[in-house]
C-alpha cells in the first residue's frame, strides 16, 4: 500500500518553499514570537540546543517534528548552533501580521555560518574568526582569508606545502572550495577543516577581478600590491561572492586587501608549527608557547601576537625596531605601566567599528567605542613624547577622532541601554521634539492627579478612581453608592457588581496624546540612533588604523612585561650565520617547574665552518628534546621581536626553522609512525637553505635498530655534505653515531650528562662535550615503576647482549667461520652464484657508497645466499 503523502498547511507550504532554497542550512522560521524548526532540522536543533522536540499538527495528516525558542533568545541559541558547525538561515517576518489578512510574507534575512559570524558569543576575543577560500590553479594554489568581524582581508598563493602552512597558521573556521576540487582538497590538506563547496563558475578570473574592483571602488588592484597574485585574486573574489550569497551586504569595514608575502617571514612547515606547540597542541592540557608569552591586554593585541608568532620576521631592521621599543619600555617602567593602564580601558575597536559598518551595533557598544577612543588620547600623548622613534611614529599616527567622540557624547546618554527598543537612549537636549514628548510622558501622572482632584470636588464623589486597562484604555470608576452624582457628559462603558466605569472627552484626548507620545518617542529614538550609525561610517578607516596601532603597542608592552617578569634578555640579531646561546632556557618548561626547582640552562653554539652539526646523545628523559625545542623557540621569539630566555643570545638571521621531534603517528590516515617520520624528514632535506635551523630528534627509531642507525647516519652525512651547510641539532640514542666525528669535521659530539649512583642514575640535564656510552633505559623503566622481576631479567639480558656483541667475540667468530655449522659448506666453489657475488662486490665504488646503500647491497647479497640455501 502506498504511503499517504503529508498534507501541507499554507504555513508549511511557505516553509518548504524557503527551505528548498537553503537545503544545507538549519532554517530558523519566525512564527509570531518564536523561531521554529521543522522536520529533520527540528530533530538536529533539539539535539544541539537541548530543547524539547514536539510535534506540529500531532495526529493530523500534516504532523511533523517541531522545536523552537523565543525570538528574543536568538543570541543565546544561535551561537550554539554555529559552534556545532551548522549553517543557520534566519527567516524573518517581512511585514506586520496585523497589516495582512493572508499568510505573513517571510524571507531569509541572514545566513550565519562558522566562518561568517558577528555574534560575540561565537567569537573569541583574542582569536580571529577566518573564512578561507582555496583555489587550485594550473601553476599555484590561491588562498584568501577574511575575518568579517574585524575587516581583515589577506591573500597569497604558492605550492601545496606553503598553502598547508598558512592553513595551519590561520586556522580558519570555514574553508570554501570548488565542488569539483572536493576530493583534491581532502587529499592535499586532510579532512579536518570545516569545508563548504561553491559552484565551479565562481572561481573565474574575470568574475573575481570584477567583484574585488567593484567592492573597493577602484579601477585596478595595483594599489593593494596583489595584481600579480592571479590565483590569490580568484580565491579572494570567491570569498566576496560567498558573503553576498549569505546576505552579508554591509561590508564598508573591509577597506583593503593585503598580501601575505612569503619571502618576508621565517618559513616553518606544518610539522614544525605542531612540534613546537606554538599556539595549539595535540596533547590534552599541554601548555603552549602563546599561553606563556601572551601578556597582551586588548583583544587586538592578542590577535596580533598570534599573527606575529605564526609569521616571524626575516628583516633585521624591522626585528631590531621591535627590540628597541621593548628595551625602551622595560627600562622605563612608569611609561610602560601608564600605557598599559590606558590600554585596559580600550574595548575591541576592530569588532566595534565592524558592527557599525554592518548595522549590528547597540547603543551600549557605541558608548564603549567612544570610551575606547577617549583612552587613546593619553596614549597618543605619551607615545609622541617618548625618546624612541618607533613609539613616536605610533603616537603621531594615532587618530584622536575628536569629532566622532563629541558626536556620540552629544547624541547618546552615558548609561545607554543594550537595545534602542528599551528607550532612553538619546541624550537630553539633542532633540527638541523628543524632549517635549518625554516631558509630556513624564508629567502624565501629575496631570491625572490634578484631573481626579478637580472632578472629585466638582461632583462631590469622594471615592473617584482613574485607571486604565487594555480594553477601554483610561476610565473613571464610580462606586454604586455615588452613581447618581455622575455628570451627564460622562459616557458609561462598563457595569461591575459594585461600580460603574465611565470615559470622558478629556480623558480620551489625554490618552491619545500619551500613547502617541510613547510611540513617537520610540520611533524618534530609533531614527536618531540609525542616523548616528550611518554618520559614524565615515570614521571606519581611522578607527581601524587606531585598532592596528594599539594592537602593535599592546604586543610590544606585553613583550616588555614578559622580559621583566621572566628575566629575558635583549638578543643580538645580525647577518652572520652563527647561533650562540648562553644559558638558554625553555620558555614553557621553566614555567611549569615547581618553585623549589631551578631550570638547568644550556649553551648552544652552531656555525657553518667548525660546528655545523651537534650530535646530542644521552638517555631518554635526560632533556635532549627540551634542548632542541628551546633552541628553536629562542630563535623564534627573537625574530618575532621579543626578548629571549637566556643569559645572552647572538643569532645570525634564520630564514627557515625545521623540526622533527618525537613520534607523531598518523595511523588514522593509514600511515605508520615511521612513514610519517620519513615524510617529515624528507620535506626538511628537500627545502634546506644556508640560513636554515634544523632540529632532529630520534630520527629512525620507528624502524629496526640497524635500519634506524643507517638512516640517521645517512641523514647526518647528507646535512654535512649539503652546500647549504644548515645549522643542525641532532638528538639520538644511537651511540654509534658518535663515530661520525672521526670522518666529518663539522659534526661535534655532545651529551646530556648523567650521574651514576650505586643503584640509580641522576639526570643532570646539562649539555657537555663528548658522546654518551650508555642508554640507561632500564633505569628509566625503574623510575616509571616497572616490576622488579622485569628489571632484574632485563639487566641479565642486557649483559648477555653486550657480551655477545663484544669486538673480541665477533673477531673470534670471523676467525672460526670455516668451522661453523652455518658456514658456506653447501656451496660448490664452481657455483656461478659465487661468481655473481664476486662481480657485485668488485663493481662497488666504495668512495661514493653511503651507509644506507652499503646495507642495501649487503641485504641483496644475503637474499641471494638465502635463496640458494633454500634450493
Amino acid at each position: 500500500m502506498a504511503k499517504k503523502a503529508k498534507k501541507e498547511t499554507p504555513l508549511m507550504k511557505q516553509y518548504n518553499a524557503i527551505k528548498a532554497k537553503y537545503p544545507d542550512a538549519l532554517l530558523l522560521f519566525r512564527v509570531g514570537d518564536f523561531y521554529e524548526t521543522f522536520g529533520a532540522d527540528a530533530v538536529k536543533t533539539a539535539g544541539i540546543l537541548g530543547i524539547i522536540l514536539t510535534k506540529r499538527g500531532a495526529g493530523s495528516d500534516s504532523e511533523t517534528e517541531l522545536a523552537g525558542f523565543p525570538h528574543h533568545s536568538l543570541n543565546t541559541y544561535l551561537p550554539k548552533l554555529v559552534k556545532a558547525g551548522e549553517r543557520v538561515a534566519i527567516c524573518d517576518q517581512l511585514e506586520d501580521p496585523k497589516q495582512t489578512k493572508n499568510i505573513v510574507k517571510r524571507g531569509v534575512t541572514e545566513l550565519v555560518t562558522p566562518g561568517v559570524a558577528l555574534n560575540d558569543e561565537v567569537l573569541k576575543s583574542k582569536s580571529n574568526n577566518f573564512l578561507c577560500s582555496v583555489y587550485f590553479g594550473k601553476l599555484h594554489i590561491g588562498i584568501s582569508f577574511l575575518d568579517i568581524s574585524t575587516g581583515e582581508f589577506l591573500t597569497s598563493q604558492g605550492n601545496a606545502e606553503y598553502i598547508d602552512k598558512l592553513l595551519q597558521n590561520f586556522n580558519p573556521s570555514e574553508v570554501l572550495v570548488s565542488k569539483q576540487k572536493r576530493l583534491h582538497f581532502n587529499e592535499t590538506f586532510g579532512p579536518d577543516f570545516h569545508t563548504y563547496y561553491l559552484e565551479d563558475w565562481v572561481y573565474q578570473t574575470d568574475y573575481a577581478n570584477e567583484t574585488l574592483i567593484k567592492h573597493f571602488d577602484t579601477k585596478t588592484l595595483k594599489g593593494f600590491g596583489i595584481e600579480d597574485l592571479h590565483e590569490g585574486i580568484i580565491a579572494s573574489g570567491a570569498i566576496l561572492h560567498y558573503l553576498d550569497e549569505t546576505r552579508h551586504n554591509k561590508l564598508q569595514h573591509i577597506t583593503a586587501i593585503s598580501r601575505i608575502a612569503e619571502n618576508d617571514y621565517v618559513w616553518m612547515d606544518r610539522f614544525t608549527i605542531r612540534n613546537l606547540e606554538l599556539y595549539h597542541s595535540t596533547n590534552n592540557n599541554a601548555v603552549t608557547l602563546l599561553q606563556v608569552i601572551d601578556k597582551t591586554i586588548s583583544p587586538m593585541g592578542g590577535r596580533l601576537l598570534k599573527r606575529w608568532l605564526a609569521l616571524p620576521l626575516k628583516d633585521v631592521a624591522k626585528i631590531k625596531q621591535r627590540h628597541e621599543v621593548v628595551d625602551f619600555l622595560s627600562k622605563n617602567k612608569p611609561t610602560l605601566h601608564k600605557v598599559q593602564s590606558h590600554i585596559k580601558q580600550i574595548g575591541d575597536l576592530e569588532r566595534l567599528i565592524s558592527k557599525i559598518a554592518t548595522s549590528k551595533v547597540n547603543p551600549r557598544e557605541v558608548i564603549q567605542l567612544k570610551n575606547s577612543l577617549e583612552a587613546i588620547v593619553p596614549i597618543k600623548e605619551i607615545a609622541s613624547g617618548c625618546d624612541n622613534d618607533a613609539l613616536k611614529v605610533i603616537g603621531d599616527t594615532l587618530q584622536s577622532c575628536e569629532g566622532l567622540r563629541n558626536k556620540i557624547k552629544e547624541t547618546l546618554i552615558e548609561e545607554a541601554p543594550v537595545s534602542v527598543l528599551k528607550g532612553f537612549t538619546i541624550a537630553k537636549g539633542f532633540s527638541e521634539e523628543l524632549d517635549e514628548l518625554r516631558g509630556l510622558s513624564s508629567t502624565g501622572k501629575g496631570y491625572l492627579d490634578t484631573m481626579l482632584k478637580r472632578e472629585s470636588e466638582r461632583t462631590g464623589i469622594t471615592s473617584l478612581k482613574i485607571a486604565s486597562n487594555n480594553v477601554f484604555g483610561y476610565y473613571i470608576e464610580v462606586r454604586n453608592t455615588h452613581k447618581d452624582k455622575v455628570p451627564e457628559e460622562w459616557i458609561r462603558k462598563q457595569t461591575l457588581v459594585n461600580a460603574e466605569r465611565y470615559i470622558t472627552e478629556e480623558l480620551k484626548e489625554y490618552e491619545s496624546k500619551i500613547l502617541g507620545a510613547e510611540e513617537r518617542i520610540l520611533a524618534i529614538e530609533q531614527q536618531l540612533f540609525a542616523d548616528l550609525i550611518l554618520w559614524m561610517t565615515q570614521y571606519i578607516k581611522p578607527v581601524q588604523q587606531n585598532a592596528f596601532l594599539i594592537g602593535q603597542l599592546d604586543c610590544l608592552c606585553g613583550f616588555a612585561q614578559l622580559a621583566m617578569d621572566n628575566n629575558y634578555v635583549y638578543p643580538d640579531i645580525d647577518d652572520s650565520f652563527d647561533l650562540e646561546i648562553k644559558d638558554g632556557r625553555h620558555p614553557v618548561i621553566e614555567k611549569q617547574l615547581p618553585p623549589s626547582e631551578v631550570y638547568i640552562a644550556n649553551d648552544v653554539f652552531l656555525d657553518r665552518d667548525k660546528q655545523q652539526i651537534i650530535m646530542i646523545t644521552g638517555p631518554n628523559m635526560s632533556g635532549k628534546s627540551a634542548i632542541l625545542r628551546q633552541t628553536a623557540l629562542i630563535v623564534l621569539l627573537a625574530q618575532t621581536g621579543s626578548f629571549v630566555p637566556a643569559k645572552s643570545a647572538r643569532i645570525g638571521l634564520v630564514d627557515k626553522i625545521f623540526t622533527r621531534v618525537g613520534a607523531s603517528d598518523n595511523i588514522s590516515m593509514g600511515e605508520s609512525t615511521f612513514m610519517v617520520e620519513m615524510n617529515e624528514t624528507a620535506s626538511i632535506l628537500n627545502n634546506l637553505s644556508e640560513r636554515s635551523l634544523v632540529l632532529l630528534d630520534e630520527i629512525g627509531r620507528g624502524t629496526s635498530t640497524y635500519d634506524g642507525i643507517s638512516i640517521a647516519w645517512a641523514i647526518s652525512e647528507y646535512l654535512h655534505e649539503h652546500p647549504a651547510k644548515a645549522k643542525t641539532l641532532f638528538a639520538t640514542h644511537y651511540h654509534e653515531l658518535n663515530e661520525m666525528t672521526e670522518t666529518f669535521e663539522r659534526i661535534k659530539n655532545f651529551n646530556v650528562s648523567v650521574k651514576e649512583l650505586k643503584d640509580n642514575v641522576l639526570f643532570l640535564r646539562k649539555l657537555v662535550p663528548g658522546g654518551s656510552e650508555h642508554s640507561f633505559g632500564i633505569h628509566v623503566a625503574k623510575m616509571a615503576g616497572m616490576p622488579q622481576q622485569v628489571l632484574n631479567r632485563a639487566n641479565k639480558i642486557l649483559k648477555k647482549l653486550e657480551k655477545s656483541h663484544s669486538s673480541e667475540e665477533l673477531t673470534d667468530k670471523v676467525k672460526n667461520l670455516k668451522d661453523d655449522d652455518m658456514q658456506l659448506s653447501f656451496f660448490n666453489l664452481d657455483d656461478p652464484l659465487l661468481e655473481n657475488i664476486k662481480e657485485e662486490i668488485l663493481h662497488i665504488d666504495i668512495d661514493t657508497l653511503t651507509p644506507v646503500e652499503a646495507l642495501m647491497k649487503l641485504n641483496e647479497i644475503k637474499r641471494m645466499l638465502v635463496k640458494k640455501k633454500q634450493v
